[in-house]
């Protein structure tokens, strides 16, 4: 009697590698692996490129913090396109050595990477105010919210910082800083991507 086939083990969904492109700037058409982790969504390329437009004129030499980095695709943009300098957080160690691998074959001396808990270091008083700030943390934690507090109430964007946001639910249902202006919006699938302008 033939022994049966052995059934190969499931892959699990947050397992392996993906792959980002640079779509424009000094290092365009680079490509970089980075490990896919639970929660992990990279901003599709077709997003990414139209939030770049809306963002044209104001990423050079701007400060620009990623505060659920993952993948660091939209990092990684910012500093192609001319960011005087960015900071990427992440709490996943793997998601930051490969950072910081890209940044040292791009020999890229502007960019921060710390692996720490994102939120929790958002509600520390900041030490610097960023212009740009990226928000895309994973989905059904709880993370948007509290998060955006913390930017507005520890002092961590300048007077007229341009904040960009992910979320699962419709913007006007997030409950963020009332002095934050909606600038565009675009829906692809379940996904809210929004562009937000601060007031003084």
């Amino acid at each position: 009697m033939r022994n049966k086939p052995k059934a190969r083990p499931a892959v699990a969904s947050h397992g392996g590698e993906g792959q980002l492109r640079i779509i424009a700037g000094v290092w365009r058409s680079r490509q970089f692996n980075f490990p896919m982790a639970a929660g992990l969504r990279p901003t599709p390329n077709r997003v990414r490129e139209t939030l770049f437009n809306w963002l044209a004129p104001h990423v050079e030499g701007a400060r620009v913090l990623d505060v659920f980095t993952g993948s660091g695709a939209l990092f990684l943009e910012a500093l192609s396109r001319g960011a005087g300098s960015a900071l990427a957080l992440d709490q996943n160690p793997a998601a930051i050595n490969a950072l910081r691998g890209h940044l040292q074959i791009l020999r890229c001396d502007n960019g921060q990477l710390l692996n720490t808990d994102a939120l929790r270091y958002l509600q520390q008083q900041a030490a610097t105010a960023f212009d740009l700030v990226f928000l895309d943390p994973p989905f059904g934690q709880d993370l948007l919210r509290p998060a955006c507090a913390a930017l507005e109430e520890q002092g961590w964007l300048s007077k007229d910082a341009w904040i960009y946001t992910e979320s699962d639910n419709p913007p006007s249902s997030l409950g963020l800083p009332g002095n934050w202006r909606l600038h565009r919006e675009q829906k692809a699938g379940q996904v809210y991507y929004t562009l937000w302008q601060r007031t003084a």
